[in-house]
């Protein structure tokens, strides 16, 4: 604990006029990357042996009768916030949920980890949006995805002054990437998220919401089955000039403590239903991170086709190969004099740099021209010129989300902590995020260091062009942290629940048959509660010395092989939790179907699928849990519902 704390003092030695004069990078990397080098040996290696793949409540000793964990310490709740619906998480699939849930009248509350709302359109840094091509020109989108679209295509925006462009723009002038058809700075993505809950605050009366609020833990009746408060702790910094460091290895602790210290004051609050009343809880966290705390029957990592039946499985079940994850960051058209370069320079990695920089390519993509490195995600162009076709300009900005770039996908360690490293680490008493700090560690000096390679070995296509490129970091820069990385990674795959009993399987979960044309599926058409579409799209999981890794690359397929897919309502209900939904990437999939249900749409998907059935539950069915919908013959009633509220149930 005590490096932790002298990793975040050393950071915070910067003045704060440093930090507004955007002179900080230099100095807090090579601070903060020293003293990681020097306490690397103090972390204990994880162990080699896999854990078993499927977690079961009571796998490991029950601290309470009811067999959930007991927290500890809990400190008495400064504030109780009344909740019919409780959203925890505020991802993309967080603010769908809670939307939709306040259109439906429920009293509904949310809490986010991080300071900004959206999830990967915010603070993970993925402000570029992934669609179906085939949804695209169908134009078969949900009408509640085409308003959140609009919100987001409807702001403006006040450009950094290196840019040249003073007055504010939308938008609309903005965006000219060629990813997708939308691209955006992150904090657009988090005013449209906050302006999307905004919208029905006067449908749900004593609706709330907070941000920079870390989950803590549960509390459950005496049958263990529901959930009768939700835990957390809410951080206020001290410093109104505070930015988050873009180092979550450093700050994930602080976030979760208790305790308040040199940097935020903490708040504890406890959310729960009001009076005479039941709440649904819905679990929107990228890591599934109420279900893995209270031990929700779950997966981990990739499976066999030996335990999934799936024809491009993996080998083996490996609970450690989770899909990559990403620290992205921009780059600028900008001439800076090599004042970043300078800045990276100073990182020092944890593994010899040779290592990442095997890893390192644009493989032929060309850096400027036409369809482009840095027109693919390019978030901001100041001449609104064509991404497939022009070289951007000077002012112009693009997001880095590269494969073979800043992706981390070594399992050294891997970054979802199975049980026996929560019970090792304490987290079932206290929790603080359920994840490995040194493998958040790897995974941001990776992209720093891919930033680093950037601007050393495009020095020629720079010049050619005329056209300097610069790292963006501080408290001006789209990313809004200190080391200009995304304040939280963008997390792809994460702890999945095992659905109950369905559509022909003991332990229902949605799997590769399902999604592909020239596979056998099942028709969810009776219990469909959303429709998606994309590619079966997974980045794959390696150990540093190439070991087996048990990765599932090979079920990798474009979207043309891909069938329409139906969510059906069994993939949102956990076991042995009755007043528990899933609303986003923790839903009942297996490793390789999660990998097209992950991204943009998907994901909001899922989550208007769980606010809704929260919403419809809490305000018209008070005395049914989810589970029991199916049995008491009221899915075509919740299915018409969800079309009433703007849903799509039919392709």
């Amino acid at each position: 604990m005590k490096r932790f704390f002298l990793s975040h003092r050393l950071a915070w030695l910067i003045p704060t006029g440093s930090l507004l004069a955007g002179a900080t990078s230099a100095v807090f990397v090579s601070a903060l990357e020293y003293h990681t080098r020097l306490d690397s040996s103090s972390v204990t290696p994880l162990a080699d042996n896999f854990p078993t793949a499927r977690l079961a409540v009571g796998a490991i000793a029950p601290l309470l009768p009811n067999g959930r964990p007991k927290l500890l310490p809990l400190p008495a709740a400064q504030e109780t916030w009344e909740c019919e619906v409780v959203v925890v998480g505020g991802s993309l699939g967080g603010i769908a949920a809670a939307s939709q849930s306040m259109k439906s009248g429920a009293q509904t509350c949310l809490i986010e980890l991080t300071p900004q709302l959206g999830g990967q359109i915010s603070a993970q840094g993925v402000s570029a949006i992934d669609e179906s091509v085939n949804m695209v020109l169908r134009d078969n989108f949900a009408d509640s995805w085409r308003g959140f679209r609009r919100l987001i295509l409807g702001q403006t925006v006040k450009l950094p002054t290196w840019t040249g462009i003073s007055e504010a723009l939308p938008v609309t002038d903005l965006n000219r990437c060629w990813v997708g058809r939308l691209c955006f700075l992150p904090k657009v993505g988090a005013t449209a998220a906050q302006q999307q809950l905004k919208r029905y605050i006067a449908t749900a009366p004593g609706s709330r919401w907070a941000t920079s609020t870390a989950f803590k833990g549960a509390e459950f009746d005496d049958s263990g089955r529901y959930i009768t408060a939700i835990h957390a702790v809410r951080r206020i910094p001290l410093d109104p000039a505070y930015i988050p460091q873009g180092r979550l290895s450093v700050e994930l602790n602080s976030w979760h403590t208790w305790n308040g210290d040199d940097t935020f004051q903490k708040v504890p609050l406890q959310l729960r239903a009001p009076a005479g009343k039941r709440m649904i809880v819905i679990d929107a966290t990228d890591t599934g991170e109420l279900v893995g705390w209270a031990q929700v029957p779950h997966r981990l990592g990739s499976e066999s086709r030996a335990t999934t039946g799936e024809l491009f499985a993996a080998d083996r079940d490996n609970p450690e190969c989770t899909q990559a994850f990403t620290f992205t960051f921009t780059l600028g058209i900008r001439q800076d004099n090599g004042a970043s370069l300078k800045t990276l320079e100073r990182v020092q990695s944890l593994y010899p740099s040779e290592e990442h920089h095997r890893i390192y390519t644009l493989d032929g993509t060309p850096l400027f021209k036409g369809q482009s490195f840095f027109n693919y995600r390019r978030l901001v162009s100041t001449t609104s010129n064509n991404p497939f076709e022009s070289s951007p300009a000077m002012g112009d900005i693009t997001l880095v989300n590269w494969t073979q770039g800043n992706d981390w996908n070594w399992m050294n360690p891997p970054l979802i902590l199975t049980s026996e490293k929560l019970t090792q680490t304490g987290q079932y008493q206290n929790w603080t995020g359920g994840m490995s700090l040194r493998a958040l560690r790897h995974a941001e000096n990776h992209s720093l260091m891919f930033a680093k390679w950037l601007l050393e070995t495009q020095a020629d296509a720079q010049a050619e062009s005329n056209l300097p490129l610069a790292y963006l970091s501080g408290v001006d820069a789209p990313m809004g942290t200190v080391s200009g990385l995304s304040m939280v990674p963008y997390i792809r795959e994460g702890r999945r629940i095992l659905g109950r009993t369905a559509y022909g399987q003991m332990e229902f979960l949605l799997r590769e048959s399902d999604l592909r044309e020239d596979m056998e599926g099942r028709d969810f058409t009776n219990t469909v509660v959303g429709i998606t579409h994309y590619d079966i799209d997974i980045h794959g999981c390696r150990y540093r010395n190439w070991e087996p890794s048990g990765e599932a690359v090979k079920a990798s397929v474009k979207e043309y092989y891909v069938r329409p897919v139906q969510i059906p309502l069994e993939s949102l209900i956990p076991q042995g939790v009755d007043n528990l939904l899933v609303g986003g990437k923790a839903i009942a999939a297996t490793h390789i179907a999660t990998a097209l249900t992950r991204v943009h749409h998907g994901e909001w998907t899922i989550g208007s699928a769980a606010g809704v059935t929260a919403g419809w539950l809490a305000t018209q069915h008070p005395e049914i849990v989810p589970a029991a919908i199916v049995p008491k013959g009221l899915m075509r009633s919740l299915q018409q519902y969800m079309i009433d509220q703007g849903l799509r149930l039919e392709w």
